[in-house]
């Protein structure tokens, strides 16, 4: 199984408000490093999504998931011309797991624009919220995702 995990609100926040924007200080959400630890001990391969893009410094993201002992991991950006549903496209996750972006919009979910075909299911937490929450089993994400 392939999880694609969205990486700024979904993995990984930011320490207070005044550090909403500010990506470098980001820190991982609520039991989010622990639960894909968990996943890829089962055997699921991680990889990670970023808001950044390919000419905005994707580095100091893949910089944070080693600071905070993220599973090792690819790092997916959208290129010139993608949008994220390009990404998720293009990566093939069985799983892509997002929050609700509810600081910038519905717009921006991702989820809802993922065609049946593709085959990839979503599934979609509350902004900074973290992933404590979700089954301990990687397997059981199949049948709760949309």
């Amino acid at each position: 199984m392939k999880i694609l995990v969205f990486t700024e609100g979904t993995a990984t926040g930011p320490p207070s408000q005044e550090q909403f924007f500010d990506v470098p200080s980001f820190v991982p959400t609520e039991g989010t490093v622990e639960k894909l630890t968990g996943w890829h001990e089962q055997g699921t391969e991680i990889c990670y999504l970023t808001s950044r893009r390919w000419n905005g410094s994707p580095q100091t993201v893949e910089a944070a998931l080693r600071r905070f002992d993220f599973p090792a991991g690819e790092l997916y950006y959208r290129r010139e011309g993608e949008d994220y549903v390009d990404v998720v496209k293009r990566v093939q996750p069985d799983v892509l797991i997002e929050d609700d972006c509810r600081s910038i919009g519905w717009d921006e979910v991702i989820t809802p624009k993922l065609r049946a075909e593709w085959g990839i299911k979503g599934i979609i937490v509350p902004e900074n919220g973290g992933l404590a929450h979700l089954p301990d089993d990687h397997r059981e994400l199949l049948s709760m995702a949309s």
